[in-house]
């Protein structure tokens, strides 16, 4: 069980650094700015475990970099964690007969793993994003599905 669970983090981690490069292909191209939703999340779970990020306050710059980098290591959590939970699975379950199954099942499932706590927590609402919106955040979490299942599959000996 220690090698797939070692297999799914690396693959997980290579999916998550997928994931930014298309994110932020995404932001050169419509030049967009970064979301502020992972930061946004990291200072909701502040406010909810009544954590004060800075001595200065909530409105303090120290305040915002903190949002910022907890935040970002909230995707990196659930960019290795759900690549854990892949290769925990896959010690038990079957090579998947189609690998653009597992590519989406896991791009869905790091989508419902950060929006899900967003949404629960109130920062972000779905039901507004609209077609861009939704494009944003689905691209980026499908080259994670993709990274993630062909590295597990390749470190498992059965990739191409």
């Amino acid at each position: 069980m220690r090698k797939p669970l070692l297999w799914g983090i690396t693959a997980g981690a290579i999916g998550t650094i997928a994931l930014d490069v298309v994110s932020y292909l995404d932001m050169v191209v419509r030049a967009r700015p970064a979301s502020s939703t992972p930061a946004d999340v990291a200072g909701a779970l502040a406010d909810r475990a009544g954590v004060e990020l800075a001595a200065g306050g909530d409105d303090s710059e120290p305040a915002g970099n903190r949002r910022t980098a907890i935040g970002a290591l909230l995707g990196y959590g659930v960019g290795l964690g759900v690549g854990a939970a892949y290769g925990l699975l896959r010690s038990v379950l079957p090579a998947p007969r189609r690998p653009w199954v597992a590519a989406t099942s896991l791009g869905l499932a790091a989508m419902a793993t950060s929006d899900l706590p967003a949404t629960a927590l109130g920062v972000t609402d779905p039901r507004t994003w609209g077609a861009a919106g939704w494009v944003s955040d689905l691209l980026p979490h499908l080259a994670y599905g993709v990274a993630t299942a062909t590295v597990y599959e390749t470190l498992a000996g059965r990739g191409g």
